[in-house]
């Protein structure tokens, strides 16, 4: 089993407790970190494989937290916790750039598990630093994006999924496909996430372009073109 770097910030000492005794027993190096402003400075000071992050923090609430790590190009994957289990909650931490999202009370061991899914996943994909496609680039470790030289400004939702899209370019992406995939979702929300995503996505990448960017295959999703 991989041994991985944790990054853990969590204000209740008694649930970090029982994370982290099951995490050293695994083999993992973990530190942690009560505050959410201590963490976020770990975060930009060490390198990990991964980060649990909880959402309600007294100092720095999560989604703040994550939204700064990822304006910083830092891309470690990110696992947020939290008490607020709604699907309208875990399609706000998802947006802000969490990788996966766990309601709070959970299994230690689903926790880990989920660790190293997440790790599995990234690392698949880290493979290229600099995806191009046609006029389009997508330069991964540093999370940003071109057309024709041009930088997109994203959001790190916008970039998950135009990341997506870059990585099957020319293939048919269906919103099955999407919530699998980008949402880290099983099941249909019963919500217009994915179509509310791509229009601002859309929106960003054709700006100022005579071409469009994305095609719509009605009745079955959506197509990255080359942009040329």
């Amino acid at each position: 089993m991989t041994s991985l770097r944790i990054l853990y910030v969590e204000d209740d000492a008694r649930v970090a407790g029982e994370v982290i005794e099951l995490a050293h027993g695994q083999g993992d190096r973990i530190t942690w970190e009560s505050t959410g402003s201590a963490g976020l400075l770990r975060a930009g000071m060490d390198k990990f494989d991964v980060i649990i992050l909880d959402r309600m923090l007294p100092d720095i609430d999560g989604l703040t937290i994550l939204q700064r790590l990822r304006e910083s190009g830092v891309g470690t994957p990110v696992l947020m916790l939290s008490a607020l289990g709604r699907t309208s909650d875990r399609a706000e931490g998802l947006d802000a750039g969490a990788d996966d999202y766990l309601a709070k009370p959970f299994e230690a061991e689903e926790l880990l598990a989920r660790l190293r899914a997440l790790h599995r996943r990234s690392s698949g994909r880290e493979h290229s630093a600099v995806i191009i496609y046609g006029a389009f680039e997508c330069h991964v470790k540093a999370r940003t994006a071109f057309r024709a030289n041009r930088h997109l400004a994203l959001s790190p939702r916008e970039f998950e999924l135009f990341r997506y899209f870059i990585e099957n370019a020319g293939e048919v992406i269906t919103r099955e496909m999407l919530l699998r995939d980008v949402w880290h979702m099983n099941f249909d929300p019963q919500t217009n996430v994915v179509d509310v995503s791509i229009g601002r996505l859309r929106r960003k990448l054709e700006e100022g372009f005579a071409t469009p960017a994305l095609e719509t295959i009605w009745g079955t999703g959506y197509r990255l073109l080359d942009g040329r």
